[in-house]
């Protein structure tokens, strides 16, 4: 699925306060999740443009009312690029500024009545996983003793990052967002069979569910053609029907993947050395890097690293500059 069309189903799915409420109650921490009641969620119809009159991404805010008889904005950011956007922080400050002059504006509060809480949360799909700052602050390049934090501005946004989130742990969820999650990251057609499985039990203890299975047979097409599934079937519009046709063709999509994966073999043996060579180098390059500034590095520090993957050794390696300390690093 292409990251415009990616866009588009997100913002159908997310229109529907059922699902949006379902994303929280699956996915927000259950200390957050006891302030809200999401029995009575509004849509709050953005209007993000610049005093120049230049349109901004709106992606889509609700109005959820609290347990302190007040409201909170939900701001739903959802990020379908490849690459990860490491000024998201600072999109995000736009976004909730932008969000807060629009209040301001359409609804004339007083000074005296303050401005509601925001929570902008982050939905990311893409690879690799996403690493970057959360909070504008790690962006200021400011010493922490320093007597001008407190002028600096801070806004920090909750990610929920898709593809990082344990497969049996998605698979155990209730939530039907869930679902989405798995169907969007899947690891072969037999994981993609599974998630159709649980979706139509899904809708058979929830016969009055939101209007969203269209939707899902969208994913479902575009998740066997991310793996590459040749040729791909006609998907009926029925669900039952599809997980019945999808069960039959698993073996043979099966044999397919064996097939491949021994043509693959030989090749993928002389790459994997390369890049297990790139991947010590980088690991001896960050302790070299640790050592320089923090002083001795402590073995425990030397085995995470040197047994970490590629991405978290990247992420360590952009943080550490921005890090007082090897805990706080490693935190």
């Amino acid at each position: 699925m292409t990251h415009a069309s990616s866009d588009s189903l997100y913002h159908r799915f997310f229109a529907h306060p059922e699902m949006v409420a379902d994303l929280l109650r699956g996915f927000l921490e259950p200390a957050m999740l006891a302030e809200l009641d999401l029995d009575h969620l509004k849509r709050h119809n953005t209007k993000f443009t610049t005093r120049k009159g230049q349109r901004r991404r709106s992606d889509i805010a609700w109005e959820i009312p609290t347990r302190h008889r007040s409201s909170l904005f939900v701001l739903l950011i959802m990020e379908f690029q490849s690459e990860i956007d490491e000024w998201m922080a600072l999109r995000v400050s736009v976004y909730t500024s932008l969000l807060y002059q629009q209040l301001v504006s359409e609804r004339k509060l007083k000074a005296v009545d303050g401005l509601p809480p925001v929570l902008p949360i982050l939905l990311y799909n893409g690879e690799p996983r996403w690493n970057a700052a959360t909070s504008l602050r790690d962006l200021i390049r400011l010493p922490r003793d320093s007597s001008l934090w407190r002028f600096q501005p801070e806004i920090r946004y909750y990610t929920m990052d898709e593809g990082g989130y344990p497969k049996a742990l998605l698979e155990e969820s209730p939530a039907l967002t869930a679902i989405i999650f798995r169907m969007e990251h899947p690891d072969n057609p037999e994981a993609m069979v599974r998630a159709a499985q649980d979706l139509t039990e899904w809708f058979k203890r929830h016969p009055d569910g939101p209007p969203v299975k269209e939707m899902f047979l969208e994913l479902l097409l575009a998740g066997l053609d991310r793996l590459e599934v040749d040729p791909l079937p006609a998907i009926p519009d029925d669900l039952q029907e599809v997980v019945i046709m999808l069960a039959a063709r698993v073996e043979q999509w099966a044999q397919d993947y064996k097939q491949q994966g021994r043509q693959e073999g030989r090749q993928e043996g002389r790459q994997e050395g390369r890049q297990e060579g790139r991947q010590e180098g980088k690991a001896e390059m960050l302790l070299q890097l640790l050592q320089e500034r923090f002083g001795l590095v402590p073995e425990a520090v030397r085995k995470q690293v040197t047994s970490a993957n590629p991405d978290d050794i990247n992420a360590w390696a952009r943080k550490i500059f921005r890090a007082d300390s090897l805990q706080a690093l490693f935190q």
